[in-house]
């Protein structure tokens, strides 16, 4: 899996909420999905935010930042979240499935958002780069 967290030049940070009916519906996460057979994940993150919201990124533009995973368990594989970080695209976020939602937060705010337990983890990694009030 790859996710994206993307920054505006005030601080703020896109976050995109899951359908409800969905696997952590309702729930707040960085954007992105899963890796094809043939994609990287910069590939892979690039096209998932094309369909989720409708921005073009160059996987050039992404720099790597983090990642969590967790441990396979019975009946089920471990999962593993690449987090890139970008600061540019072209067009304007907007939530391409019915029921999804996308916001901007300061750093401090994401912390207390509603989050599957790896965007909680990529949250706090990303943000020991990016300490809260740092570009604020």
């Amino acid at each position: 899996m790859a996710a994206g967290a993307l920054s505006r030049p005030d601080g703020r940070w896109l976050m995109h909420r899951r359908p409800h009916g969905k696997h952590h519906g309702g729930l707040w996460e960085f954007p992105g999905g899963k890796v094809e057979p043939g994609e990287t994940p910069a590939i892979a993150l690039s096209r998932e935010l094309e369909e989720e919201l409708g921005i073009r990124i160059a996987p050039s533009h992404f720099e790597a930042a983090s990642f969590a995973e967790t441990d396979a368990g019975e009946n089920r594989a471990g999962l593993v979240i690449l987090l890139y970080t970008a600061t540019r695209w072209d067009g304007e976020p907007r939530p391409l499935q019915a029921g999804a939602a996308v916001d901007w937060f300061e750093k401090d705010a994401i912390i207390d958002l509603d989050l599957p337990p790896l965007d909680r983890m990529l949250c706090r990694r990303l943000f020991e780069r990016y300490p809260p009030h740092a570009n604020s």
